[in-house]
Formats: C-alpha cells, structure tokens, sequence
C-alpha cells in the first residue's frame, strides 16, 4: 500500500503523515509485540519512526530499550533504506540530568547508533534543553556528527522560543547547521501555546512540526469519559484535568464528526491535526492492530469545514 509522504523542508527527506511514537516499545510492548505492531506500520505504507536514546528510562533508570528494539526489528527485516528514522538526546535518566554538552551528543550519537544497529540517523532532536550549555556548542557538536555522516538533519523538541531563535540566529553566523523540524506538545485540548508562541517561528525558518501527544496521551481516543474511566490504562490517571467542560465539548464534537465519516474520535482528531497548515506529520502511538487502525485512517479523512469549525469551537 501506498501513503501519500510529505517532503520535509530544506532536507531530501520524505515523510508519511503519521510518525510512529517509539516510546511504547520495550515499554507497554515486549520485543514481539513490537516487532508485530512495526510490522503492520510499515506494511500499511508508512515509513516514519520517532523514538530517543532515553525510552524508557523510567522503567530501568537509563533507557535505551526503543531503540535496542527497533535496532533488532531493522536488522531482522533488512529494512532500515526505507525507513526515516528519528531519534534524541538530552533528555535525563537517573543517571544524569538533561545534558546537550557537545561531550554528551557525541557519546550519546554512537550509543544511538550502536542500539539502532545502524551507520546513521536520519533526524536528530535535542529532546531536553538543559539551558545552560552554549547554543553553539550544541550546534557545532551537531556539526562535527552532520560531517561524520552519522546524522543527517537536526531538529528540537523542547526549546524555549527564546533558545530556538537563538540557534537559528547562531547557524547563520556561524555556518552552522539549522533546524529543519520542531516537536511541539499539540493537540485538540492544547492549542494555545503552539499557535501563539512556536508557529510563528514554524512558518518563519519553514519547519517541519511534528506534535507530540497528539492524542491528548489517549484522552482523545474517547476512552475516558468519567473519572471511573482513569483506570483504564497506565496513563490514565495522569488525564484527569482533561474531564472538564472543555474536554467533553471535544469529545462530543468528534463523535459527532466521527459517526458522520463512520470513523474513530482518534482518527477524527489526528485528521484535525493534519487539516492544520503548519502540520507535517503527528507523532502517536499504538499499542494494538484496533489503535493502529486509527492512525492508518487519519491521513485520508478528509474533514470538511463543518467538521473544522465544530472542532476549533469547541477547542477554543
């Protein structure tokens, strides 16, 4: 099967418009699982995986366990030419706290590589900022790993806008390497700052945004509807600032807009996300072939604007 892929700015890379979330892997899912859940990615013509060196770093204290799974999963399929494969540094563990030392990216990149069973890494993020090492620092470590052939692009995560402009401003004079991507925290429930504070600086340097929580960690599957409901899952507890009037008016309009299309609240609110112009793929993850499903739809619902005005409302 063939998935429409989105051509990421300022690089030669192309990119389906849903990004598998790494972090399930070795965590929520054993290797098999994994391996089957990847399987079934892949076979439904996406060819996008997100994970960081630091999944899942609070089950054994340092991680590593996505990438050593994903390493194990290319290596078995002989796939890894076909795939775009990001991953991040800096996040802390139990270890060390978030470190973008120029010292820690080029131990943490041959870790990486070493854990993925690959020569390089198509995009890599600063996870974490630690707000205290030298923007250039940072960039000319990137540099030296760019030169190396061990990554191709760079992108950022969590930066303030304060730190993101600054490394754009730093690359030019230097001649260093620029961000070409963004991991914003967006969703239906969480608008306002990325629309106000990172977009503008998404259509200024012509970023690829790729949100994180894209499904509000599962609040917008419609699986928690009441506080009874939390229980459901692993990350259900942490979801209950979202049962308020705002998050039912949302949950409401996807399932008016998902019964019209025949479709799942999930598909209905990743297809809101990918409707957005700033958006080039939503990173979410599935944990069985059902939430699967959800995702592999999500590129081609098309909502009208009905659909889109009933859902900006109410997420307003």
């Amino acid at each position: 099967m063939n998935m429409k892929k989105v051509n990421i700015a300022n690089t030669d890379l192309s990119v389906s418009r849903i990004n598998f979330g790494g972090n399930v892997l070795g965590w929520t899912l054993n290797e098999k699982e994994s391996f089957d859940i990847l399987d079934a990615f892949v076979a439904a013509g996406f060819n996008f995986i997100d994970t960081a060196d630091t999944y899942s770093w609070w089950v054994n204290g340092v991680g590593g366990q996505s990438e050593t799974i994903l390493g194990k999963w290319m290596q078995a399929r002989n796939n890894r030419d076909r795939l775009v494969i990001a991953t991040k540094v800096g996040s802390q563990t139990k270890e060390h706290p978030k470190d973008i030392s120029k010292a820690h990216i080029l131990q943490s990149v041959d870790e990486s590589l070493q854990r993925l069973q690959t020569d390089y890494i198509d995009l890599y993020y600063t996870h974490f900022d630690d707000e205290v090492t030298p923007v250039e620092e940072t960039l000319s470590a990137y540099d030296e790993v760019i030169k190396a052939g061990k990554v191709r692009y760079i992108g950022a995560s969590n930066v303030s806008p304060e730190r993101l402009n600054e490394s754009f401003k730093v690359a030019e004079d230097n001649n260093l390497p620029k961000y070409v991507a963004l991991q914003p925290h967006y969703n239906l429930m969480e608008r306002t700052n990325y629309e106000t504070i990172y977009r503008p600086i998404v259509e200024q340097f012509s970023l690829a945004a790729f949100p994180y929580y894209s499904l509000a960690s599962g609040f917008l599957t419609g699986k928690y509807r009441s506080e009874a409901d939390l229980g459901k899952s692993v990350r259900g507890a942490g979801l209950k600032h979202y049962l308020n009037n705002k998050g039912f008016a949302i949950l409401d309009a996807l399932d008016i807009v998902a019964s019209k299309h025949n479709t799942q609240p999930a598909t209905v609110a990743l297809a809101w996300q990918l409707a957005q112009s700033s958006i080039t793929a939503s990173i979410v993850s599935a944990t069985s072939k059902s939430q699967l499903q959800n995702l592999i739809d999500a590129p081609r619902l098309v909502l009208d604007k009905e659909d889109l005005e009933a859902l900006g409302e109410a997420s307003r």
